[in-house]
């Protein structure tokens, strides 16, 4: 009688590992693309405990440990990294030639939700959104600052996502979407009295120029002065050491107050090409290597039930090449 420990030839049976569980892979990759068992249960449409179960369920099968549960969502262990690297393509594949359910091809499509910053968002976004609502495509769109939105994409709750920074990690696609030129601006007003000044008789001169500009109000988007201390590092090679007589979240806001008449700014470009062209603001510094800032374009990770994403995504990186 054959041993049952033994394949017939006396060597020991290999036992054969039980097939793994494909909602379970699929579960697993939505919290190592989110971060978060929550984020993964809403957009799988689980419940959090379910969501837990699972991944401990698989945990069980693979002998160790995928996430290390923190404060605020999880870090994925170096076995949970290979894991995704291997599963990450035919998943969502498999997802792309599922298709949406049944019937669900005559449904109208849910709305796109697009975020971005709102200088962005309402100088370049806004004003060529007509070829996508002609088309039937529903938006919704948000402004906001880029680190809180990429935790709302991460959890489902937009789309896409135009960034001001890439993404760190390989869990969101990033595409380079448009660069932005940061420019020294102030009013005619106050140019005239700083050519006038003695301190400041030929501005063409950077130290002169920054000597001078310690005595006119500055207008700034924030109190840390992100915009405008990255042009002193970059243009003047050094830090600004100055407060801001006037702040506000807004860049219109900035170039609305610059305008008329209150102190300098540094503004994008794109956001002050109209004003410069009329005369309402005057450029101060005209360096030969700009600050420049690229602005990405980020997708919500996996596979999209809703065709329009597709759509309002290739829309955007086109119509960037003329911003």
């Amino acid at each position: 009688m054959r041993d049952r420990n033994t394949n017939g030839s006396g060597e020991p049976a290999r036992s054969v590992a039980a097939p793994l569980d494909l909602n379970l892979l699929r579960t697993f990759l939505t919290v190592h693309r989110t971060g978060s068992f929550t984020a993964a249960a809403r957009l799988l449409g689980l419940s959090q405990p379910t969501v837990t179960t699972q991944i401990r369920s698989l945990e069980r099968q693979l002998g160790h440990e995928l996430f290390e549960r923190q404060a605020r969502g999880v870090t994925p262990a170096p076995h949970a990294d290979e894991l995704a690297a291997r599963i990450v393509r035919p998943l969502d594949e498999l997802a792309a030639v599922a298709g949406p359910a049944d019937g669900a091809d005559d449904a109208p499509a849910e709305p796109v939700h697009l975020a971005g910053p709102a200088e962005l968002l309402s100088r370049c976004v806004l004003p060529g959104l007509s070829p996508l609502v002609d088309a039937g495509v529903r938006l919704r769109i948000t402004p906001g600052l880029t680190e809180p939105l990429l935790e709302d994409l991460r959890a489902g709750r937009h789309d896409l996502v135009i960034a001001t920074f890439r993404p760190r990690g390989r869990a969101l696609t990033a595409l380079p979407l448009t660069d932005e030129e940061f420019v020294l601006v102030t009013s005619p007003t106050q140019a005239d009295r700083l050519a006038s000044s003695d301190q400041a008789r030929r501005l063409a001169s950077p130290a002169r120029l920054q000597a001078a500009l310690h005595a006119v109000p500055l207008v700034a988007y924030a109190e840390d002065l992100p915009i405008v201390r990255r042009y002193w590092r970059h243009v003047f090679g050094g830090r600004l050491v100055r407060q801001p007589e006037v702040t506000m979240p807004d860049l219109n806001a900035v170039k609305a107050a610059v305008v008329g008449g209150t102190g300098f700014t540094v503004l994008p470009r794109y956001l002050c090409a109209a004003e410069l062209a009329s005369g309402s603001l005057v450029l101060l510094h005209d360096p030969g290597d700009p600050p420049i800032n690229t602005s990405f374009l980020v997708q919500r990770p996996g596979t999209s039930g809703n065709r329009h994403v597709a759509a309002v995504r290739d829309h955007l990186l086109a119509a960037a090449r003329d911003w």
